[in-house]
């Protein structure tokens, strides 16, 4: 699935327009393209345009954007992480019926100063290519390429991947003819050596822009035509009444014209198209505009201005003509206040104009570059999940599951926030192994409010039903004393629990050490039969994307054999979470640039992974750089599928990747999520002691996925 998000550089560039106009040019390839505009900019709901003009031109429906007041409110209240999932949901919706979806973006302006960085993390959220729409002038092409790199620094510069074109609209300075063209699906009609000139002038300054790695899809010229309103659309814009409405609906401003001196200079202003505008005692004005009218000439309206209303009986005398189509209006504005909030009205193009929402689609389509489209269309993509899709389709998947999870520190605040949030999302059904009171205690100094689901249950009520049967799972290792002073532990007992099919998953770790967490596991749950070790992974939430990092948390020194299943664990880890893997074993060297034990011990784990599972995507020995930075990748590992693009990522020890996730996490300031235990016969998860209430909601959600995948 391919995702473009287009970028304004600011109001009035046609953003709209093109958005319209980019669909149906890609519908006129056999191209069914979705659209999505995930943030609303307007104050009321009701008057939202593009989403409107889209499905009245494609006749295809599609999802409601995000109302403004609660994007301010949610961005104002720290919640952009919950707002970028909103719209991952909206985009998934869509997606469902289309493999390309064009996005619509945010237009920068003095009232939403985030418009710009909200931009720039849609199209992480995204994982979007980026279209930069801009207006332009021929005659300043500096001004115009200058818009450009304002707009794409947002993005990381020239050099970003993301980077996809820039569609020029509503560009002035063209010949007189050129706007002038048919609205047509016509490629022969684009400006090819317009185009050709402009980018050259820009390429003095920016030598980047109009190359094949951004290239210029389209020269929109600026259209009177298409882009004038109709009478209707300005009635309220001047504060003015209906005399008489007539086909004010269909009647297009063309030109507006003040009407001051006396008639006989002012005849050669009733023309086609005219908006007049007038004082309302001007009676020669209107008897002017009702004779034009009767003779043919189709003005865009009559305007009367002033306070005092136009004369009764000089109305009464042009019924005739006024009833044969001609609108006026009456406004308490002065003609030159009108004249002012004429000039300006925007261009954007109302809900309900389907005839010009019409003619501007084919009107951008024409002059969007074929070959470009062919490129969008066939050319190959790697989906990346981003943070915001991974949260998302974490969320969801769970809420799908529908498994009840053991919170075995079911006191502790953040363990009791987080279970009240999955509780009332419907992510799991949490069970806390708690004195009730207590947790009402803890909820009530944390201002939770406590599902009336959720479940609590007092470890005293039931530690002894399950005395017996761990005699019984560790036979000959403990007695019936031990075993009720093991399950003192809460940790124990809700392992018992899993153990015993009760519940399908556990979470700890919030007070307790990984060992407390992992070491009754082992002991009770032990590992899948397809296995011979439990490792962990964590799930690195970096800007672009979602990177897995195995193992991190368990095997202090794993020789080759238990590296490859480390590696095979991890690929599965990350297929169930939607992400396409590919692993990369990590080493200090890259392929044979090296030697010892330490790089022999990778390169044949790597050869033991891909004899077990050649449907994986597997390489190594690589650095670190080779397997995630493109360019080194290319320089190091030519031949590598996986070099430049790993996403999953194998230490070859505990030290290593330890070290290697706390310094990401910490030096990019990157959320990472886990640890997760793979292997094991059903899950139990482990938490940071330094976890936030989001850390243990999403280590929830994982260990009902992993419930869900291992009860298929």
């Amino acid at each position: 699935m391919k995702t473009i998000l287009l970028v304004p550089t600011g109001e009035g560039v046609g953003l709209t327009s093109a958005c319209l106009g980019l669909v149906y040019a890609l519908e006129c390839q056999g191209i069914k393209p979705g659209f999505v505009k995930p943030f609303s900019q307007e104050l009321q709901p009701e008057n939202e345009r593009t989403t409107a003009l889209f499905e009245h031109v494609s006749k295809t429906k599609t999802v409601q954007p995000i109302p403004y007041a609660q994007v301010v409110h949610q961005l104002s209240h720290d919640q952009q992480d919950e707002l970028l999932e909103e719209a991952v949901r909206l985009h998934r919706e869509v997606a469902k019926q289309h493999d390309l979806i064009i996005v619509e973006g945010l237009l920068p302006n003095f009232r939403d100063s985030f418009a710009d960085d909200l931009n720039a993390l849609l199209a992480q959220a995204l994982d979007a290519q980026v279209v930069i729409v801009s207006g332009a002038d021929i005659n300043n092409p500096l001004r115009s390429a200058e818009r450009i790199e304002h707009q794409i620094r947002n993005f990381g510069g020239a050099e970003s991947n993301r980077l996809r074109g820039v569609l020029f609209m509503r560009t002035k300075g063209l010949p007189e003819d050129s706007a002038q063209i048919p609205v047509t699906i016509d490629p022969n009609l684009r400006l090819l050596s317009d185009t050709s000139k402009f980018v050259a002038s820009i390429q003095q300054t920016y030598s980047y822009i109009g190359t094949e790695k951004l290239p210029v899809i389209g020269l929109v010229p600026f259209s009177n035509t298409l882009s004038v309103p109709r009478l209707s659309d300005l009635a309220a814009h001047i504060s003015a009444q209906w005399i008489h409405e007539g086909e004010a609906n269909t009647r297009r401003v063309l030109h507006s014209s003040l009407i001051t001196s006396n008639i006989e200079h002012e005849l050669h202003k009733f023309v086609a198209g005219e908006l007049i505008i007038t004082a309302a005692d001007r009676t020669d004005v209107l008897l002017a505009s009702s004779l034009a009218n009767s003779n043919g000439i189709p003005l865009a309206g009559l305007v009367l201005t002033e306070q005092h209303q136009p004369n009764e009986q000089a109305l009464n005398f042009c019924q005739t003509a006024i009833k044969q189509g001609l609108p006026v209006l009456h406004t308490p504005l002065t003609t030159f206040e009108t004249a002012q909030q004429l000039s300006t009205f925007g261009n954007e193009i109302p809900v309900d104009d389907i005839e010009r929402a019409e003619q501007v689609t084919r009107f951008v389509s024409s002059h969007i570059d074929p070959q470009w489209l062919n490129s969008l269309i066939s050319g190959a993509h790697s989906p990346r999940l981003s943070p915001s899709a991974f949260r998302h389709e974490l969320v969801q998947k769970s809420i799908a599951a529908k498994k009840r999870i053991v919170l075995p520190e079911g006191d502790e605040p953040r363990t009791v926030q987080a279970a009240a949030i999955c509780q009332s999302r419907g992510i799991a059904h949490c069970i806390l192994l708690a004195k009730p009171e207590a947790v009402v205690e803890v909820a009530k100094a944390r201002g939770i409010e406590l599902p009336h689901d959720l479940e609590i249950i007092d470890p005293d009520l039931i530690r002894e039903n399950y005395v017996e049967k761990m005699v019984e799972l560790r036979k000959g290792k403990l007695n019936e004393l031990q075993a009720r002073e093991q399950l003192q532990d809460t940790v124990v007992l809700g392992t018992m629990m899993l153990a015993l099919d009760q519940v399908d998953g556990l979470v700890s770790g919030a007070v307790h050490t990984t060992a407390n967490t992992v070491r009754p596991a082992f002991q009770l749950i032990k590992t899948a039969p397809e296995y011979s070790l439990v490792s962990s992974v964590f799930f690195m939430l970096l800007p672009d994307e979602v990177y897995v990092y195995g193992d991190c948390a368990i095997n202090p020194d794993p020789d080759a054999e238990q590296l490859a299943e480390i590696a095979i664990q991890s690929a599965d880890s990350a297929k169930a979470f939607g992400i396409d893997p590919r692993i990369a074993m990590i080493s200090y060297s890259t392929g044979t640039s090296g030697a010892g034990a330490d790089v022999e011990k990778v390169a044949q784990a790597t050869e033991i992974a891909r004899q077990r599972r050649p449907d994986l995507l597997i390489d190594g020995p690589l650095q670190y750089d080779a397997a995630s930075v493109e360019s080194v990748g290319r320089s190091k590992a030519p031949n590598s599928q996986v070099a430049g693009r790993a996403n999953v990522f194998i230490f070859p020890d505990l030290n290593t990747g330890n070290t290697t996730y706390k310094a990401v996490q910490r030096s990019a300031n990157v959320v990472s999520v886990g640890p997760m235990l793979q292997g094991l016969n059903k899950p139990v998860n482990d938490l940071s002691r330094g976890a936030l209430v989001d850390d243990i909601v999403f280590t929830i959600a994982l260990t009902a996925i992993q419930a869900e995948q291992q009860s298929a």
